[in-house]
């Protein structure tokens, strides 16, 4: 059984094939036109090649003076206020040795300390909370050595905790 082509049909089919005919030659025109080089370019070229001078790698350069994140933390709980101070300060400074960039200080909130029993310790000022960053605030070696001491996120021990963000100790002075 043949089927007859309606003429609708022989018109798209027309259209399709003229419109594949006109893609066709506009890629063929797109890749003929390619432009010539001049002879100065070629020149310049060659010199480029010959020269043993190299252009610097930008991105060498700018990768150089990136600081990456380097954390450590220290937990003080348990320990006495003295105990504390010592170890905090050595620590500091270990970790301005070792090029870290970030401490996370767990002092903890206080919350179970036995100063409360004793009538002659104030029990806001003895808690490691607050006397280590004091300690630290006081300190003019540890305070050349830091930027910055903001509050810990919660993830990191919110208000039991503290940030110590460190200098970069190549360029200390």
């Amino acid at each position: 059984m043949i089927k007859k082509i309606s003429d609708k049909d022989k018109q798209d089919w027309e259209n399709f094939l003229e419109n594949k005919k006109k893609l066709l030659n506009k890629t063929v025109i797109k890749n003929a036109k390619k432009p010539e080089i001049s002879n100065k370019d070629k020149q310049d070229w060659e010199n480029f090649l010959e020269n043993k001078e190299k252009i610097p790698n930008k991105d060498f350069f700018n990768k150089k003076n990136i600081r990456h994140e380097k954390i450590k933390k220290i937990d003080l709980h348990g320990y006495t206020i003295e105990e504390a101070n010592k170890v905090v300060e050595k620590f500091i400074q270990k970790c301005f040795d070792e090029r870290v960039t970030k401490i996370i200080v767990i002092t903890g909130k206080g919350l179970r300390s036995k100063n409360v029993e004793n009538p002659y310790l104030s029990k806001d000022l003895s808690i490691l909370k607050y006397s280590v960053p004091e300690f630290i605030e006081n300190n003019k070696s540890l305070k050349q050595m830091i930027i910055e001491t903001t509050d810990a996120k919660i993830e990191d021990g919110g208000s039991g905790a503290f940030y110590l963000y460190l200098k970069n100790k190549d360029k200390f002075k």
